[in-house]
């Protein structure tokens, strides 16, 4: 990530609810540049006593789709790292860094470079001039898909002068190397194309990126449904931060760390510091992750997240200490699994998860402080078992969904947490899709979802819920 405003430390507030105690709680060959072509939902008023309703639970078949969702493989840590380790071979062989204009720098890119070839991507070397140094883009295309709705990933490549730049940003480079890789392994053949890129002299203020957009026709821009950027995804002190741009993107981001119990926060202090400003500058959608720079850690946010509060998120940021020592092995992991996920997600089609819907739209009221309540859905006419991805659509209308704690529970009996309480998530409602991995459940069966609210002066209800197969 390029420099920030010097001094500028952020310590994010906590909401105060009115009235009450707050609740719990990332060049061999060069190409001449010819490159290929290349919702959050509304929070509704405090919900009325729920409507009484006589609709019966559904199951309804999904229309058919050119591409079939599949789930996103695991992406290996130790795969994730061995790219780190070579970024910081190279950094070593070459002064001690990898930024633009040095040895370091073009050295990274040929590793890169090397790895997607072998792998079979089309790839393209961009370069540029900046501070009277020659920079190099690389640019991977996986054949196939719909070349008029492209989603890219990317993450700058290079490092500041003074040390090797292993999470800024070698865990983001590292992390969509490793998941292009698997796109190569699975052979993966998505609706729409992929494409990955690595930029130069995003330290310089966003060179690289800048010049790809700006020297990408019009007509080509509007081939991009969506712009994914990971830069710094494995800071130490992490903390786990989804860029709230594009609300769809932003939503695959959000489902997939719901899946996983792991709470979110809206990334802010990387706005217009990295490289996905040129592109949202130009109209193209833009999402992503990130773990955290100089601002410092809060309280609430050690808490949720672990680490040391009163420390910035990466005490290396820029500095030589940013070695593959300087990465939290845990967000590394989780961060680089969800770019394969969002990679797999927004790649398969434009129309929603495919499969079977099963559904209730039958009103349950969720007591205030009270007992749980489930609201079930019978699953029938499916074999085997539930698939490894199983979505979960849930739409809770409640007027502090802080307060509110979701289960799904499969027909074993078995509980799959979906939402815990949080005292700083003080928005309404709960319009959300989860990824639950059932596949040790019989799909067949009833299933159901169970809701508590957990502190008092609230009013909610289940409005509906959904199970996509």
């Amino acid at each position: 990530m390029k420099l920030s405003v010097p001094g500028a430390h952020r310590i994010p507030g906590r909401p105060v609810r009115p009235s009450r105690i707050p609740t719990r709680a990332a060049v061999a060959g060069l190409a001449a540049a010819g490159l290929l072509a290349a919702a959050a939902p509304a929070v509704s008023a405090a919900p009325a006593a729920p409507p009484v309703s006589t609709r019966p639970a559904q199951s309804t078949p999904a229309a058919s789709s050119a591409s079939t969702a599949l789930a996103a493989p695991d992406i290996p840590l130790a795969n994730v790292k061995a790219h780190l380790t070579q970024f910081s071979s190279i950094a070593a062989a070459n002064g001690g860094n990898r930024a633009h204009g040095r040895a370091g720098y073009l050295a990274s890119v040929n590793y890169v470079k090397g790895k997607l070839d072998a792998a079979g991507f089309t790839t393209s070397v961009q370069q540029f001039t900046s501070g009277g140094a020659t920079g190099y883009n690389l640019i991977a295309d996986w054949p196939g898909g719909d070349p008029n709705q492209v989603v890219m990933s990317g993450s700058h490549l290079d490092s500041v002068t003074s040390g090797a730049g292993i999470n800024d940003n070698g865990s983001g480079s590292a992390a969509i190397l490793e998941t292009a890789l698997a796109v190569s392994r699975a052979q993966l053949q998505p609706a729409k194309h992929l494409r990955f890129a690595w930029w130069g002299a995003e330290e310089l203020g966003l060179v690289g990126s800048r010049y790809y957009v700006n020297n990408l026709p019009t007509a080509e821009r509007a081939k991009i449904s969506g712009y994914l950027n990971f830069d710094m995804i494995g800071s130490p002190n992490a903390g786990y931060f989804v860029y709230d741009d594009d609300p769809t993107i932003e939503q695959t981001f959000k489902d997939y760390y719901a899946g996983l119990g792991v709470a979110t926060e809206i990334e802010t202090e990387g706005d217009g510091r990295s490289d996905h400003a040129p592109f949202k500058n130009v109209g193209v959608p833009v999402g992503g992750l990130f773990s955290g720079a100089d601002y410092i850690k809060t309280a609430a946010q050690a808490q949720k997240w672990g680490g040391t509060s009163g420390q910035s998120f990466d005490r290396c940021y820029h500095s030589s200490c940013d070695t593959t020592a300087n990465i939290n092995d845990t967000a590394l992991d989780r961060n680089s699994d969800a770019v394969a996920h969002a990679v797999w997600t927004l790649s398969a089609n434009s129309s929603g998860p495919s499969g079977e819907v099963f559904e209730t739209v039958d009103d349950v009221t969720i007591p205030d402080n009270g007992p749980t309540i489930t609201s079930a859905v019978t699953v029938s006419g499916r074999t085997g078992n539930a698939p490894a991805a199983l979505k979960v659509g849930v739409d809770i209308k409640h007027t502090w969904r802080g307060d509110v704690v979701i289960d799904l529970i499969g027909p074993s009996g078995t509980v799959y947490r979906l939402k815990d309480s949080s005292g700083s998530d003080s928005a309404d409602n709960v319009i959300a899709t989860y990824t639950v991995n059932a596949s040790s459940e019989t799909a067949n069966g009833v299933w159901r979802l169970r809701v508590q609210d957990v502190a008092a002066q609230d009013t909610g209800y289940i409005d509906s819920w959904r199970l996509t197969f």
